[in-house]
């Protein structure tokens, strides 16, 4: 129970800082956040469990490929969402 709710923790932290990076932290709420951040990790550690093997943002101590992982899928689906809605990545 505890891994769900840090996973949740850090999906939220990720979202934002995802957000900042993309200059949408004024459009997203929290829920969105956290979304973002969860979607993304699916997305960065897919991407990168080629490469590193793989990670995860809910283990304790932080997995910090998992972590880097996260934002980098976060960042990109915030960009694909930018270029739907707004034809530009901004």
């Amino acid at each position: 129970m505890l891994g769900f709710i840090w996973f949740i923790i850090m999906g939220g932290v990720i979202g934002w800082l995802a957000s900042l990076m993309m200059k949408r932290d004024a459009a997203m709420g929290t829920v969105a956040n956290i979304i973002v951040g969860i979607v993304g990790s699916f997305i960065g550690n897919s991407m990168l469990g080629f490469v590193t093997g793989g990670g995860t943002i809910g283990a304790w101590p932080p997995d910090w490929s998992g972590v880097l992982g996260a934002l980098l899928g976060a960042v990109i689906l915030l960009g694909i969402v930018n270029l739907i809605r707004r034809g530009r990545l901004r």
